[in-house]
């Protein structure tokens, strides 16, 4: 090369020796990196080797290096699940032999229920009743006080544990016959009943069916309705007599229900969820909004929660105690 190649251009502006680019007119200027940043650079290469050493890094034949540390995840996971149950244990052995009297009326046990009943129902209830338990078409709103087959604690714990039309053997079963499409009732005849229905929990509708609604319903619904529309829950009937409807109000629903029925199914959780976790979801869904008194023989129910410096390491401690309860989700009927 010559002499001239050789000779270092300078910027006239900054001073600074220029790399010989340029586009456009601009140069490219050849600064040096920064000091702190060169030191900084030079520390991580120090820590990597260090890293790699240490924990498990290179992929290597059978999976990777190991570390000398013998560090993996899964015993950190395993670490932390045995210290949140050491934790767990000063609640569990309170609270597995605890009624739900009991519990409803000491804080520390009240609040270890609701947190893992809140857990519980976010993991395995929300996909079907809402992550507030409001509901949807044919998935009930648990906040209200309107229950199909009981909103008492032993109520809610039942149907938790064996389901609704769940195939267990000591599921809730109740049989809505489809009077349409079993021809029990004419067109008609759905029609008049379609109107009384309706009246019941709109007294201003009118028409001129009601009479003719009215009766049949004391011959063919009355039996798990009640003679006053109320429902019963030992059959798992609804109250026709308020504005609450699990799959709509209108008449077109109404009609199509009254027509082919409806069967919802809610599954059996007591193999999927422990007893204690089933418990905790009871009082969880009981505190909604809609439980029914537990203790009417004069007993008291409480309704506040454990202090909020409390509440959050309870609900850490109770969450575990569930595991993921992961899977597909059905309705709970109400």
């Amino acid at each position: 090369m010559s002499e001239d190649e050789h000779k270092k251009e300078i910027d006239e502006i900054s001073g600074v020796e220029t790399t010989g680019h340029s586009w456009d007119g601009l140069q490219e200027l050849n600064n040096p990196l920064p000091r702190w940043w060169v030191w900084v650079w030079l520390v991580t290469i120090v820590w990597s080797l260090w890293y790699f050493v240490i924990y498990p890094s290179w992929p290597a034949p059978g999976g990777n290096l190991p570390g000398i540390s013998g560090y993996t995840m899964q015993k950190e996971l395993a670490e932390n699940q045995a210290l949140i149950q050491e934790r767990q244990a000063a609640y569990l052995s309170r609270f597995e032999d605890a009624s739900f009297g009991e519990i409803l009326n000491d804080e520390e046990l009240y609040a270890f229920a609701m947190a893992g009943g809140e857990a519980t129902f976010k993991d395995n209830c929300a996909t079907c009743h809402g992550s507030g338990g409001s509901g949807a078409k044919g998935f009930p709103n648990l906040n209200d006080d309107d229950w199909l087959w009981g909103g008492k604690l032993t109520d809610i714990q039942q149907t938790l544990r064996y389901g609704i039309r769940s195939g267990d053997p000591d599921a809730r079963v109740s049989q809505m016959p489809s009077f349409g499409k079993d021809g029990l009732l004419s067109t008609k005849e759905i029609n008049h009943v379609v109107d009384y229905v309706l009246s019941l929990s709109n007294p201003d509708e009118d028409s001129a069916h009601h009479a003719a609604g009215a009766k049949i319903f004391k011959e063919q619904c009355a039996t798990c309705h009640g003679p006053d529309a109320k429902g019963m829950h030992e059959f798992g009937a609804p109250n026709l007599t308020d504005s609450i409807w699990l799959y709509g109000g209108d008449r077109s629903t109404v009609y199509e229900t009254i027509y082919y029925a409806r069967a919802g199914v809610m599954p059996a959780w007591k193999e999927r969820l422990g007893e204690n976790t089933i418990k905790q979801l009871s009082v969880y869904l009981h505190q909604l909004g809609g439980g029914e008194d537990e203790m009417a023989n004069g007993g008291s129910t409480m309704q506040n929660s454990a202090p909020v410096e409390d509440a959050a390491q309870i609900e850490e401690m109770s969450y575990n105690e569930q595991g993921s309860n992961e899977g597909a989700n059905q309705p709970t009927e109400h």
